[in-house]
């Protein structure tokens, strides 16, 4: 049996490091930072390193509805889903994982486009 990307790059431990980079780059962004003003960063770090966990084959999972039920407030256009898209490919990259991997993380993030967005 194929390891998940999950397993292939290490788990929650090398999943949780990208996480905290990602935000990082994302409270650094004038688009999308202000999203997470007056945000228990703990909390959002922690479901976000699930999220992507769930992204590459991991444990974690959440279904559309709590997706969706998630973002619902938060009136997240297209732009900013892009910045974050892009934003989350290039963490991927810094953190070693391979282009066919990145690919199908950010397809499977991809997919859940219309769950977040207006």
């Amino acid at each position: 049996m194929e390891k998940s990307l999950f397993d292939k790059y290490g788990g929650f431990s090398v999943v949780s490091k990208i996480v905290l980079d990602l935000y990082d780059r994302l409270l650094d962004d004038d688009d999308v930072g202000p999203f997470f003003d007056e945000i228990d960063m703990a909390r959002i770090v922690d479901h976000q390193t699930k999220f992507v966990s769930s992204l590459m084959g991991g444990p974690a999972s959440y279904t559309d509805d709590q997706i969706r039920k998630m973002h619902a407030h938060l009136e997240i256009h297209q732009r900013h889903f892009d910045k974050l898209q892009s934003l989350l490919r290039a963490t991927l990259a810094d953190h070693g994982v391979a282009p066919e991997d990145q690919a199908a993380i950010l397809a499977a993030f991809e997919a859940r486009r219309d769950l977040v967005t207006e």
